[in-house]
């Protein structure tokens, strides 16, 4: 069916306000961006951010009387004049297909791909992961999950127990224990992360091999590796909890860092762990370190 998309320009502090006025009014859905293209990058734990002019958009039924919805936004007493918005036309098409055409088999390294089910595997012989894109739980089409996937694939993981710390989809467990490791372990605040990391583990045939715990449930182990694709302000806030899974002669790769957040997250960890030069894709990094013996 055809559709009709009002996008209305509102202030920070009216951006949820416009959007529960949208859905009011008859939205079938609502989404929220920058009007001046500024990233949130880091919003802090638990919140939901908006930008200083945000761009509210409402997506209708073709058949929707605008006037009507206009009318009613124009009452707010948040606007004492009028505001600015303006309407699109959407053709009819098949969006559950053209969204599945968007997404492709990626390749990481020498013999590592992310394939969605929907598509063929490029290389039976490669190193597949079958997984499909989610609620924002990685797929690695991030950068900071491509650094975490490209530096699995050139390393020898051979019998090695693996820790996923903030696991959300389980890809960075499931290409561990693919690539070799003989057990992971994915840890995630989010019960549907690991509910996701099951049902990815079972599509690739390594269910067997990966234990899924919320943070209160942690067991305590020593692992040969732990990966932390999280955010840099947690992982300085929890650099005690994540190094304390890391063995005597483990190794530590944390990512979801800025290149200007490197200095910060390493002090978090250089009592204990010698760096390597970081890797950089695009503005984000990935940091690997060794504990110190």
């Amino acid at each position: 069916m055809p559709w009709i998309q009002l996008t209305v320009s509102a202030p920070e502090q009216h951006a949820p306000l416009v959007g529960d006025m949208l859905m009011g009014n008859g939205a079938m859905a609502v989404t929220y961006r920058d009007a001046h293209d500024n990233p949130i990058f880091e919003p802090p734990l638990g919140e939901v951010l908006y930008w200083k002019e945000s761009l509210v958009t409402g997506l209708f039924p073709a058949e929707t009387d605008m006037q009507r919805v206009l009318t009613n936004i124009r009452k707010s007493r948040y606007f004492e004049h009028d505001f600015q918005y303006k309407t699109d036309q959407l053709e009819d098409k098949d969006w559950e297909r053209e969204w599945m055409d968007n997404f492709h088999p990626i390749r990481f390294g020498e013999r590592l791909w992310v394939c969605p089910t929907w598509r063929d595997i490029p290389d039976p012989d490669a190193v597949n992961i079958l997984l499909d894109p989610g609620m924002a739980f990685g797929t690695g089409t991030h950068p900071t999950t491509a650094l975490c996937l490209q530096w699995l694939d050139g390393q020898d993981l051979t019998g090695k127990t693996v820790v996923d710390f903030g696991c959300g989809s389980g890809i960075l467990a499931i290409a561990a224990l693919l690539l070799g490791a003989e057990r992971a372990i994915g840890i995630d605040i989010d019960q549907q992360a690991l509910l996701a990391s099951r049902e990815n583990a079972e599509r690739n045939g390594v269910a067997d091999k990966l234990e899924v715990y919320l943070p209160s449930q942690q067991p305590t182990l020593a692992a040969d590796l732990v990966l932390a694709n999280v955010l840099a302000g947690p992982l300085q806030e929890l650099a005690d909890v994540i190094q304390g899974y890391v063995g005597s002669k483990g190794e530590l790769v944390m990512s979801g860092i800025l290149e200007r957040q490197i200095d910060a997250v390493e002090s978090a960890y250089c009592e204990h762990f010698s760096f390597s030069p970081a890797k950089l894709h695009d503005e984000w990094v990935m940091l690997h370190a060794t504990r110190k013996q």
